[in-house]
């Protein structure tokens, strides 16, 4: 080492010592005031904390280099994490079983450690003043502000590199690396950049990519028929990417000959293109070959008729697929609009046509669905229902209608009959049981006022066609089977679907006004004795929509009270309504095959999750009702044991409860008390289920907004009425609008003097 080297390292050396020496004072005054500080201050209670020590032993290995317990990446990670640990420094003595041997360190050594050891020191003071930032990195809002300030802080530099890559610099050809290039293609990163001959080479192969042009100072998009030729666009014939076989006669394959044939649109993600089908001739014996639809089909293509014009990938198909299924209102048009503004965007030209593509894509669905009948799948089979289904959920929803005055067509839906019945039969059976049987038209508590719960009911003669759609779902939430409706949700309709699954082996029949369609259905077993069967299943009452009906009406028929239905909540079908509902925004407008294709190819899909989903739901809900079990054993040993009352008295208590449940509810009105109590019960049903039914029987504003002003009238008369009866009855059996409203008490008429029910 030369001198002048050596007094520059004297230098530094001496100004570290110093910068040391002067931390040291500092930290020593610190000590004298915080001493001062001390004396003056009354003495803090005990514990006193203990004094850290100020001597810190190091390691050294045979070379005298400090030998760390950690690497320094994991001490720094340590550091930054040391708010959740004590940040004093350890105390280690040297080990006295071992020597260490300290060889004659060197002057560059010396300085290498000196360094080493400030660098630590330092680093520790500041891990010790870091706590409370990294606390506060902990909260989601702390983080996602920090973010926020990263990407505004980012941001102008993020423009500017967005900015110089639209400039267009001189490129070399990274296919040949000697010519300028004049094309980029964005599908062939890393090397996106062609010459004239390259291009060309490259992309007669990959006709689908998608090029830029640079000729003209800046990028612009090609065509897959326009190519660069001395700095000028030129047009040429660009084949589909189809497979051509390799011989077509007993010819020898160098004589056959590859032509451009009829020009056909190709309709892919990234829009439409114009290309031309390939032809195969033989010059020997002028043999030809052509491609076809089998063809089309073994290279993932879907032609929109049997003499094409126009072709689709098969991956569209898949994509309209999904995206329809995560939004249900998606319409096709509005799909076909991305695809023509990808058309667009890649430099192309021309429209989509969405009769074309929704037609195609039926077909293309309709040859999926048999081949998964070949391969023995049910779509609309439930597997955990099978042999034997535990319960059977039905109901109808008035969203799904199709205006009258929609695509009218003579063409018959591609799944007709596959989950909508026809409706041709369901006709046939609705007036037979009309004729068979006589209807009672009258109106009770709480069905009779409600629309679900009607017998009879004309063919309406509003706009549209299809009222809605009848549908029964199984307890997991699986689609079995629908009917359109065309007089509104009349009792006839359950009944056609309840008949035709009777083959299951159902347990339970679940329905929101099941009060009211049981005896309906024995009357019409009486008179139809080939439905007798029927009876076999057990009634059962839709659990939330209990809450709606009077308490007698619970008691008796809710299925929160049914011996063997478990969880079972019986409301399982108003999930694919919420999901079908959101699907009616556009088939409302489409034709009746077209609205049934559509209708059944969703419900399809909604069951494959389901079945996918299936496993890890059954695993879900059987742990919910073990531990669900277990909490009401639980609560029922702690209610026994606080009431003091045995198993066989409560028993008696549950026995007493059915029997006043099973008491008629329609007696005759004896006085003026009884019609007003008679009266505010049909009115507060009524109520509840018309605010119920807001949202599932309208989708408009205008149904929406009649059905409000009739809640507010029926409120008013409600108000009338129980303000009437309380100035008749004790003070102790008046009531509250809010409270019969909103809560689930039992009536004052219905309870004696001592609380207790009336029989």
């Amino acid at each position: 080492m030369t001198d002048l080297k050596l007094q520059e390292q004297l230098m530094v050396l001496d100004n570290l010592v110093e910068h040391q020496e002067l931390k040291d004072e500092l930290q020593s005054l610190d000590e004298f005031l915080g001493e001062l500080q001390a004396a003056a201050a009354p003495p803090p209670p005990p514990p006193v904390k203990a004094v850290k020590p100020r001597v810190l032993w190091r390691k050294r290995d045979i070379d005298g280099n400090i030998v760390h317990a950690r690497p320094r990446s994991s001490r720094i990670q340590s550091k930054k994490n040391d708010h959740i640990r004590n940040t004093d420094p350890p105390i280690s003595a040297p080990e006295t079983g071992c020597e260490v041997a300290f060889a004659t360190e060197t002057f560059e050594g010396f300085l290498q450690d000196l360094q080493h050891s400030l660098i630590d020191s330092s680093d520790d003071e500041a891990s010790s003043t870091s706590k409370d930032p990294l606390l506060a990195s902990s909260d989601w809002s702390m983080r996602q502000r920090l973010s926020s300030e990263k990407w505004r802080a980012e941001r102008p530099r993020l423009v500017n590199i967005a900015a110089a890559q639209e400039n267009v610099a001189r490129h070399i050809c990274q296919q040949c690396g000697g010519n300028p290039a004049v094309v980029r293609c964005s599908d062939c990163r890393p090397r996106p950049f062609f010459c004239a001959e390259c291009d060309i080479s490259m992309h007669t192969r990959h006709v689908l990519h998608n090029r830029d042009a640079m000729t003209a100072g800046f990028y612009q998009p090609l065509p897959p028929t326009m190519v660069v030729v001395d700095k000028a666009l030129c047009h040429c014939e660009r084949l589909v990417p189809v497979e051509i076989p390799d011989r077509i006669c007993g010819c020898s394959p160098e004589l056959l000959r590859v032509s451009s044939g009829k020009t056909v649109s190709v309709i892919t993600m990234n829009g439409r293109y114009d290309l031309s089908m390939p032809e195969l001739n033989c010059e020997a014996c002028q043999a030809t070959w052509a491609a076809g639809v089998v063809d089309l089909n073994q290279s993932d293509y879907w032609p929109a008729t049997l003499h094409f014009a126009t072709i689709y990938a098969t991956d569209v198909f898949y994509s309209f697929e999904e995206m329809k299924m995560a939004a249900p209102g998606l319409s096709c048009q509005a799909f076909l609009r991305m695809l023509d503004q990808q058309t667009v965007r890649f430099g192309r030209t021309g429209k989509i046509s969405a009769d074309s593509f929704q037609r195609s894509f039926f077909e293309w669905e309709a040859v999926r669905y048999e081949i998964d009948n070949i391969c023995k799948e049910e779509p609309f089979m439930c597997p955990a229902c099978t042999p034997d289904m535990l319960a059977v959920s039905v109901d109808g929803n008035r969203k799904r209608y199709r205006f009258k005055n929609a695509a009218r067509s003579e063409e018959q839906a591609i799944f007709e009959g596959v989950f909508i019945a026809n409706d041709e039969e369901v006709t046939r059976f609705v007036d037979y049981i009309h004729n068979t049987s006589k209807h009672v038209s009258g109106r009770g508590v709480c069905g009779g006022e409600w629309s679900a719960a009607r017998e009879t009911s004309q063919r309406s003669a509003s706009k549209v066609d299809e009222e809605g759609l009848e549908l029964a779902v199984c307890r997991h939430g699986v689609l079995l089977c629908a009917l359109n409706m065309y007089r509104g949700e009349i009792f006839a309709y359950p009944l056609y679907l309840q008949r035709k699954l009777a083959s299951r082996q159902i347990t339970f029949f679940c329905m929101d006004v099941t009060c009211k369609y049981w005896p309906y259905l024995q009357r019409i077993a009486n008179s139809c004795p080939e439905l007798q069967h029927l009876l076999k299943m057990k009634p059962f009452l839709s659990v939330f929509h209990a809450k709606a009906h009077e308490f007698k009406c619970e008691v008796k028929w809710s299925g929160a009270y049914q011996d063997g239905a478990g969880l079972t909540l019986g409301e399982e079908v108003e999930q694919c309504n919420a999901f079908l509902s959101r699907i009616a925004v556009t088939t409302k407008h489409m034709s009746k095959a077209g609205r049934t294709d559509m209708l059944t190819l969703m419900a399809m899909r909604w069951n494959q999750q389901k079945f996918n989903n299936l496993a890890i739901s059954l695993s879900q809900r059987y742990q919910k009702a073990t531990k669900a079990l277990q909490s009401q054993l639980q609560n029922l040993e702690t209610m026994k044991g606080e009431l003091a009352v045995t198993e066989r008295q409560l028993e008696d208590w549950v026995s007493d409860v059915k029997e006043w449940g099973d008491a008629t509810t329609t007696t005759t009105t004896k006085n003026e008390v009884d019609a007003l109590a008679s009266r505010i019960e049909v009115l507060v049903a009524s109520i509840k289920r018309r605010s119920q039914r807001l949202y599932k029987d309208t989708d408009g504003n205008k149904g929406r907004a009649r059905m409000r002003r009739k809640i507010r009238e029926e409120k008013g008369i409600l108000t009338s009425v129980v303000e009437k009866y309380n100035k008749i009855v004790p003070n102790t059996e008046t009531l509250c609008l809010e409270t019969i409203l909103s809560g689930d008490t039992a009536w004052p008429w219905q309870l004696t003097r001592s609380g207790t029910y009336l029989q």
